[in-house]
C-alpha cells in the first residue's frame, strides 16, 4: 500500500500539473503552436503515469516478504524504456515540436521535487 504522505506528493503534484497544462495551452495555442501544446501535455501526462506506476511498484515490492531485486529492476527498466521510446519518437518524428515532450516530463519532475520538499521545508520550520 502507498503510504499517505505519497500519495498526498503525488495528487499535489498531479493539481500543479494540470495547471501548467491549462496554461501552456492557452499560451501556445493562440501563439499557433498547437502541436507544441499537445505534446507538452503529452509529456506532463507521461511523468504522471511514471510517477505513478513507481510508486505502486514500490509498494508491491515493499509489501512482499522476500525482495526479487532483479525483478524490480526489470519492471523499472521496462516502465523507463517505453516513456522513453515514445518520448524520443516523438521527438525525432515530429521535429522540432517533439521536443516539448521533453519539457514536459523536466516540468513533471521539477513539480514532483518540489511537491515533496513542502512537508520537508514545513517541518524544519516548525523545530
Amino acid at each position: 500500500m502507498v503510504p499517505p504522505v505519497n500519495r498526498r506528493t503525488l495528487r499535489r503534484t498531479l493539481l500543479w500539473a494540470s495547471v501548467v497544462a491549462v496554461v501552456a495551452i492557452a499560451v501556445l495555442l493562440p501563439l499557433g503552436k498547437p502541436l507544441e501544446a499537445a505534446l507538452g501535455v503529452l509529456g506532463l501526462a507521461l511523468g504522471a503515469m511514471n510517477a505513478r506506476l513507481a510508486q505502486v511498484s514500490v509498494a508491491r515490492y515493499s509489501d512482499r516478504g522476500s525482495f526479487n531485486r532483479a525483478q524490480f529492476a526489470v519492471s523499472v527498466l521496462g516502465r523507463l524504456g517505453v516513456i522513453t521510446v515514445i518520448a524520443l519518437g516523438c521527438a525525432v518524428l515530429l521535429r522540432p515540436a517533439g521536443l516539448a515532450v521533453f519539457a514536459g516530463l523536466a516540468v513533471f519532475q521539477l513539480l514532483t521535487i518540489v511537491s515533496a520538499m513542502l512537508p520537508l521545508v514545513k517541518e524544519i520550520r516548525q523545530s
